[in-house]
């Protein structure tokens, strides 16, 4: 893992002070960086608790004591994080339960594809396909298990690349550069093409899986490498939950942020940046939230020339999300299935492409993608002995509600209990989450959205400003979000590269309320 520098305030002299809107990974990871380069910061919070998307709770009337994630469960990249790494967020309570496998896809009448820690391992799992799939990842990873060189790549993924050409050398060396540029046609490349190198389905259903987190059409330019990344973090870091719940991540987050003199403020929704400003007295304000709100809170605020593209940016399509509750574990058909942390459902990679299309077309597919989160593989603490509690969801158009959201849970379940057979005699109770509800839960979940913005290779581009300054969007103004780069997930980087921003504005400038045309 490459760490970021430490920072420092190159005026120490001059009182410096920032609040941040929202208490996300992100927010609270821009907090704890300007926090320990000695600046005041306070994290206004509309919520009661901290964490935004990235919360446990208690969802289950029939066992008050069973834990779910209200948000991520399983964290590739959280693991993965230079910002969490220089936090040393293990210091703070964070630990990590690794299942005994990362990801297992069910194929239908077939045992399930596996991706191991191991990439040997995995290959050898692919039959034929198994050369192939190690002369795809090798020039990614290195030699060894967890090589230096597939932790710098994951960081350097996670880094805006704009900071990457300021400053490569810090992050890459010849040897990393040269393996990018080795796989540099499979990363810009479609998903759809990518699986072309491989014959057999079990290969081609846990690399279109695995991109089908992007949230994307699996047939546009790039989508290829989400599931190189992701298969590059299963052989790297692995694919880990958070022992005792997710909200441990936000735990430690807070207690890091504590520690270096910061202060979390929970119940204070913000409507008014200008306001919250003079209040305050903040030199400036980081907004952890999407587009849509900072044009709501911030208006005028904001650089005149950014507003069309915070106008016109794309969340992506929503999600409806089903906690279950059973008695009893999950009746899998195929006994390694049940040593995955995270199951991918719903056929092989052509149904999969042909989902996600559909999807992204505003129409419910006949049979969606589903994602299974079961964190007993890796952690038996989330419910009493005997009982098992899982999540899993389905993508869905944006905003989908009523009756449509009744039929895709209705499929979700179904494709479980297409691989495991007695599935509904052992669920005691069930939690159906809408895109509706999701947003009104937390409003980053614009329409049901978890990806912070669909990732068009317009979007990734322009995530939502810039390439070399993606996250300043005003005077004294940031945006910190999932619809900064890198983008989704619990890895607080966009967070960290928001606040490195700040600080980098206030080396070169003297003071980050920088005007922009």
């Amino acid at each position: 893992m490459m760490p970021p520098q430490q920072d420092s305030d190159p005026h120490p002299d001059r009182a410096r002070r920032a609040a941040v809107v929202g208490s996300g990974p992100n927010g609270l990871t821009a907090a704890c960086r300007l926090a320990r380069a000695g600046w005041e910061v306070t994290v206004h919070e509309a919520a009661a608790e901290p964490g935004g998307a990235l919360r446990s709770g208690r969802l289950f009337s029939s066992d008050p004591t069973a834990l779910s994630d209200l948000g991520a469960s399983v964290h590739p990249f959280g693991a993965a994080s230079p910002a969490f790494g220089e936090l040393d967020l293990t210091a703070h309570g964070l630990r990590w339960a690794h299942p005994q496998v990362p990801l297992a896809h069910g194929l239908d009448g077939a045992p399930p594809a596996l991706l191991h820690h191991e990439p040997d391992r995995t290959a050898r799992g692919l039959g034929d396909d198994g050369e192939a799939w190690r002369r795809l990842m090798s020039p990614l990873i290195g030699s060894g298990d967890a090589s230096d060189r597939g932790r710098r790549l994951l960081g350097a993924a996670m880094t805006a690349p704009g900071h990457l050409l300021r400053d490569p050398g810090g992050r890459l060396s010849a040897d990393h550069i040269g393996a990018l540029l080795h796989r540099a046609p499979e990363v810009v490349s479609p998903l759809s093409r990518l699986v072309r190198r491989f014959d057999q389905e079990p290969a081609r259903a846990l690399l279109a899986g695995a991109a089908a987190h992007s949230t994307a059409p699996l047939g546009l330019p790039g989508t290829a490498a989400f599931g190189l990344l992701f298969a590059l973090a299963a052989h790297t870091v692995g694919w880990p939950v958070v022992r005792g719940g997710s909200q441990g991540l936000v735990d430690a987050l807070v207690s890091a942020l504590h520690g270096a003199g910061g202060v979390v403020r929970t119940g204070e929704p913000v409507d008014d940046v200008a306001r919250l400003r003079a209040e305050t007295g903040a030199d400036v304000v980081l907004c952890d939230v999407t587009p849509a709100q900072l044009l709501r809170i911030a208006g005028e605020e904001i650089a005149p020339r950014l507003r069309p593209r915070l106008r016109s940016w794309e969340p992506g399509p929503g999600i409806v999300k089903l906690d279950l509750l059973l008695d009893g574990p999950i009746p899998w058909r195929h006994a390694e299935t049940a040593r995955a942390g995270t199951v991918h459902l719903g056929g092989g990679h052509g149904q999969i492409i042909a989902s996600e299309r559909a999807v992204s077309r505003g129409i419910l597919p006949a049979r969606p993608f589903v994602l299974l989160a079961q964190p007993a593989a890796a952690d038996e603490s989330r419910a009493e002995a005997g009982r098992t509690v899982c999540w899993s969801y389905a993508h869905v158009p944006a905003g989908l509600e009523g009756v449509g959201v009744v039929r895709a849970a209705r499929m979700i379940e179904q494709e479980i209990a297409a691989q495991a057979p007695g599935l509904a005699d052992r669920i005691l109770e069930r939690r159906i989450w809408s895109p509706g509800e999701l947003e009104r839960w937390n409003p980053n979940l614009a329409g049901g959205s978890l990806s912070g913005g669909v990732p068009t290779p317009g979007q990734l581009v322009r995530r939502p400003a810039s390439l070399t300054a993606p996250y300043r969007m005003g005077r004294g103004l940031y945006l910190c979000s999932a619809s900064t780069p890198p983008g989704g997930g619990a890895h607080g980087m966009c967070g960290w590269g928001a606040a490195g921003q700040v600080l980098g504005d206030l080396a070169r400038d003297g003071g980050p309320l920088r005007a922009l045309g």
